[in-house]
């Protein structure tokens, strides 16, 4: 393709391209030219600090040569054959991910991305199950299809109603939020899964397919279930026959220093759904990873799921190599050493800004609470009402000092390329700290 101007691409994206999650005629989208590492470049040369990954898919960065030679030798030996067809990539792929998921996984289903992925684990549950309803929690996003759109909970579900019948919401365990003041974990967890149970046998258990949650909140807030949280949904669907469904899709592939962020827990769910890292956005690819006992039923029974791009060879090569990827670079040795020290910096930052509520993270995931008073914990903005824009504003301004990343809500989200080093990652938090010292003369 010829190359083009940057005002010759502004142009033409605003004549043609509808972006996501926006009112078109206020955009200006910054022109990438090229990007390396952890770093991306505007058409003006400008460097930014990758900080969320993108959409919290770019794990191991840009410019991957193993990753872009397979995708490429790929497409000379066998750019696509349906999914019906045996090929070799999407079967070592398959072998591969059952190998690094918990032990009672046994087969893959593949999809194009995390939002076809959630839809199919809901049906192979309620086929598997033979019941209807499916629960998910109220600051979830399982993506904006019309069957993921309804298992989602926070607004971006709003497009999708009047809604789907069978889709019931609970609340998340956000303790930092809670009206109720808990001694421990413990404490939390018994009451986050008490008012869970109360809420399973006024649905009717039997009526009950699965209940499906992001295994840490993601874009929500990364909100990190209490110990024995995760364990005690485990414990209700096994109690009531229903089906356990870990969204995986942002939280898997080493982002929480675990292959899986369920593993962080010791939790074996019956289905995980993942996309984002598997190929960390070279190629688009998602799946639902299914326990033996499902794989079995459907031995003999319909599975009822179809897609024409199922296991296309060019992201299933781009998976295979991007596990190597994570093997042969010791990519959870990273995010382990890395995790340590963003944690450590984020408290750092909580106890030196007014404007910081909350921290949370795991691994190389986080999240910045914006406040008001710290004291009465009044969020910065409120829940879906940011009428001034005031958590975009912030965002451009973390951009003009080449800190690239998304905000929700009154978070600001901190999820680094999993390859980050440590004066890389020492930098770029600087330059949120003195975003932060500004937002704290807002509300002084």
């Amino acid at each position: 393709m010829r190359e083009m101007s940057k005002e010759e691409i502004k142009k033409l994206d605003k004549e043609h391209v509808l972006h996501s999650w926006s009112v078109q005629g206020a955009l200006d989208p910054t022109v990438v030219t090229k990007a390396e590492g952890i770093y991306f470049y505007d058409a003006d040369g400008k460097k930014y600090y990758d900080m969320s990954s993108q959409l919290v898919n770019l794990n191991i960065g840009y410019g991957n040569q193993k990753v872009a030679d397979a995708i490429a030798e790929q497409a000379h030996k066998l750019p696509f054959i349906g999914p019906g067809y045996a090929v070799d990539v999407k079967s070592e792929l398959a072998r591969k991910i059952i190998e690094l998921a918990p032990d009672n996984m046994q087969k893959v289903f593949f999809t194009l991305g995390g939002a076809d992925a959630n839809e199919n684990a809901l049906k192979i549950a309620r086929l598997y199950t033979g019941r209807n309803k499916v629960m998910s929690r109220y600051r979830s996003y399982h993506g904006s299809t019309m069957g993921a759109g309804n298992l989602t909970g926070e607004p971006r579900r709003f497009n999708c109603e009047p809604g789907i019948p069978g889709y019931v919401k609970f609340f998340d365990p956000y303790v930092y939020r809670e009206l109720v003041d808990f001694e421990d974990d413990a404490a939390a967890t018994k009451f986050y899964i008490g008012k869970l149970r109360e809420q399973i046998i006024y649905e009717g258990p039997e009526s009950i397919a699965a209940i499906e949650c992001e295994t840490i909140t993601g874009s929500n807030g990364c909100i990190i279930p209490p110990d024995g949280y995760l364990q005690g949904i485990r414990d209700l669907c096994d109690e009531f026959g229903i089906m356990m469904i870990c969204d995986e899709v942002m939280m898997g592939w080493c982002r929480t220093g675990e292959v899986f962020a369920c593993q962080n827990w010791g939790i074996k769910p019956d289905i995980i759904t993942f996309a984002k890292g598997v190929t960390c956005g070279y190629s688009p690819l998602g799946g639902v990873i299914v326990d033996k006992k499902i794989a079995d039923y459907f031995d003999d029974h319909k599975l009822l799921c179809g897609l024409t791009y199922s296991g296309h060879p060019l992201s299933c090569a781009a998976g295979v190599a991007t596990l190597d990827v994570y093997k042969e670079d010791h990519i959870l040795d990273n995010v382990r050493a890395m995790g340590k020290i963003l944690g450590e910096i984020e408290e750092d930052l909580k106890e030196k800004h007014a404007c910081v509520g909350d921290v949370r993270y795991k691994g190389l995931f986080s999240a910045v609470e914006l406040v008001k008073d710290k004291a009465t914990k009044e969020p910065l903005v409120g829940y879906n009402a940011d009428k001034e824009n005031l958590m975009g504003k912030i965002c451009g301004m973390l951009k003009a000092k080449g800190f690239s990343t998304y905000t929700h809500e009154n978070i600001i989200i901190v999820a680094p390329p999993l390859i980050i080093k440590e004066d890389e990652l020492r930098t770029a938090m600087t330059m949120l700290d003195e975003v932060l010292t500004e937002v704290d003369k807002m509300i002084a």
